[in-house]
């Protein structure tokens, strides 16, 4: 939904069931009102966004929602910014190649199989991107140099211990092994994008209870650190995630504003890209916790330019 507002578009994200579901469940634990607009931020949303949508709901079903006549109470309380949702040009993004079956994507020393593809956003799961062996000399290497996974603070620029990310981690640098430089130069021919427009691979491990709630990958143009975080490499516009180790119970990827989970099947990998640094990309999505056994993945994130 669309607005304007001093000649600014706004965009208001649609209230879908899933969101609906998730509120009703919000409420049924006793969470405030105010927690609850407060976790809709904390997840991407812009203030007036979740306000709108609160209000909405609120419409549909008396038990929840933020009355019209208490929005400014609480936006006030909670000494939050009433930013405007304002939508950036879309910018190039890396996209396979599929072939005239639709199925198929050339990844230069193999073909690589489709088994999932929908677009808004464009998500396509392949199967056997790595080998088994490949799999296992990532997590044999990496297994010695994992630490307690950090996220971007787009407020500094740096990087910070954040609880929605419950996983041990590390990079590699790039074409730091053969295996490395193999699978780089596989992942730009597979996603049309250059080898120096990626950031390094990171490896992650996910031992039971772990997970990474809901979030986006792009940088925040709001956030005072985006701009040092830019000069790298200009904004992230593209995620691919390859699954190394699958848990023996849970630990899916999911993306809420689109209804879609994806299995963590050794081998397969996951590709998402997002053109507008937005929620209107429809991009949110986390790693449900693992219930038993270990998920490892390998997360390459593509930037608009060379990254340095």
């Amino acid at each position: 939904m669309n607005t304007q507002h001093s000649g600014t578009r706004v965009v208001l994200q649609p209230v879908t069931p899933e969101l609906k579901k998730w509120l009703e469940a919000q409420t049924a634990k006793g969470q405030s009102r105010r927690s609850i607009f407060k976790a809709m931020l904390d997840a991407g949303w812009q203030p007036v966004s979740a306000s709108h949508t609160m209000q909405l709901t609120d419409q549909e079903n008396a038990d929840f929602g933020v009355p019209a006549e208490a929005l400014a109470a609480l936006l006030a309380s909670a000494q939050l910014p009433v930013a405007l949702s304002v939508v950036p040009d879309a910018v190039p993004v890396p996209r396979p190649v599929v072939d005239s079956s639709g199925t198929m994507v050339d990844a230069g020393d193999k073909w690589v199989e489709v088994i999932q593809h929908r677009q808004d956003p464009e998500l396509m799961v392949f199967a056997n991107l790595l080998s088994a062996a490949e799999c296992d000399a990532l997590m044999r290497e990496a297994r010695p140099r994992l630490s307690r996974s950090l996220t971007v603070d787009t407020k500094t620029g740096g990087e910070e211990l954040h609880v929605d990310r419950t996983s041990q981690g590390m990079f590699f640098a790039r074409s730091e092994n053969a295996v490395v430089q193999r699978l780089e130069a596989r992942i730009a021919k597979l996603l049309n994008w250059p080898v120096k427009n990626g950031e390094n691979l990171q490896v992650l491990r996910y031992p039971p209870g772990a997970q990474y709630r809901p979030h986006y990958d792009y940088f925040d143009p709001q956030e005072p650190g985006t701009p040092a975080i830019l000069a790298r490499g200009g904004q992230r516009v593209a995620t691919l995630i390859m699954y190394l180790c699958e848990p023996d119970a849970g630990g899916a990827t999911v993306f809420p504003d689109i209804d879609v989970k994806v299995a963590p099947r050794r081998g397969n990998a996951v590709f998402f890209s997002y053109g507008q640094a937005h929620p209107v990309s429809r991009t949110l999505h986390g790693g449900d916790p693992v219930e038993a056994g270990e998920k490892w993945i390998a997360t390459k994130w593509l930037r608009e330019r060379e990254f340095n």
